[in-house]
């Protein structure tokens, strides 16, 4: 087998720059820090980075890129809740691989115009995502919200999201950057959200929630709803809760080709 080709110096600096930011905090690394954890000169570094923010700004467009793509509902199924649920695991385990943007957000966007605005948008799509899963639910008769009870519960959802990392680095500082360690919490996530839309549940939908939050439905992973790699899509749209949680052309629908049957 080949070998893999070297990575280059400016994917090393930024998968460092994001662990050293992620550990200790983008406010506590400065390009020194990088320089000589990467070992190589600050003229190196400034080769390929004019400063810090240069650096956030590419990770960050990394993250936006990956994030838009998840923010997507499937278009060859209705998603049911317990599907949510797992998702919204696997989306918290996604953020908190870039969780400094998430701990040290509010520094962040008072200093860096370029985050300022795209951060917005992100929290825009993230509402906007939440409201269209709450709407295909009201017309699936599984939900009863006013449109103005609809816009409440999206925005709650997603001040939820974006608030979720920074929550838990406060509850749990010395074990933040072990995510074994605070999986549980983490996961917790999917109580906190979709218990924002219990109180309006109706069917099987709230069913589901119930059985989730009881546990007598078992919690599965989100990868347990994708199917096999060889699997053949059903001509009829999907409706069971085992159905994958992917478009064609975005990342989750990527993800189906690594996933083992």
């Amino acid at each position: 087998m080949d070998a893999k080709p070297p990575r280059r110096t400016r994917e090393r600096i930024l998968e460092l720059s994001l662990k050293l930011f992620n550990e200790i905090g983008e406010p506590n690394v400065t390009t020194t820090t990088i320089a000589e954890e990467m070992e190589i000169s600050p003229g190196n570094l400034y080769y390929h980075f004019r400063n810090k923010d240069d650096i956030i700004n590419s990770i960050f467009g990394q993250f936006e890129q990956e994030i838009e793509k998840r923010l997507r509902l499937p278009d060859d199924h209705r998603v049911t809740i317990d599907e949510m649920w797992s998702y919204l695991q696997y989306m918290v385990e996604f953020t908190w691989r870039y969780r400094f943007l998430y701990r040290d957000l509010n520094d962040l966007l008072a200093r860096n115009r370029m985050l300022e605005m795209h951060f917005k948008q992100i929290i825009s799509h993230k509402v906007r995502f939440a409201s269209q899963f709450c709407e295909q639910l009201v017309e699936d008769g599984e939900m009863v919200a006013t449109p103005d009870e609809l816009r409440v519960i999206a925005t709650n959802i997603g001040v939820i999201g974006t608030y979720w990392l920074s929550y838990q680095f406060v509850m749990n500082p010395r074990k933040y950057n072990d995510p074994d360690s605070i999986r549980a919490d983490l996961h917790q996530v999917s109580v906190q959200i979709v218990s924002v839309m219990a109180p309006y549940l109706r069917g099987r939908s709230r069913q589901l929630f119930d059985d989730l939050v009881s546990g007598k439905l078992p919690k599965r992973e989100f990868y347990d709803y994708l199917p096999p790699r060889d699997a053949t899509p059903a001509a009829a749209p999907v409706t069971a809760s085992a159905a994958p949680s992917a478009m064609p052309g975005t990342e989750l629908a990527r993800e189906r080709s690594t996933v083992k049957p």
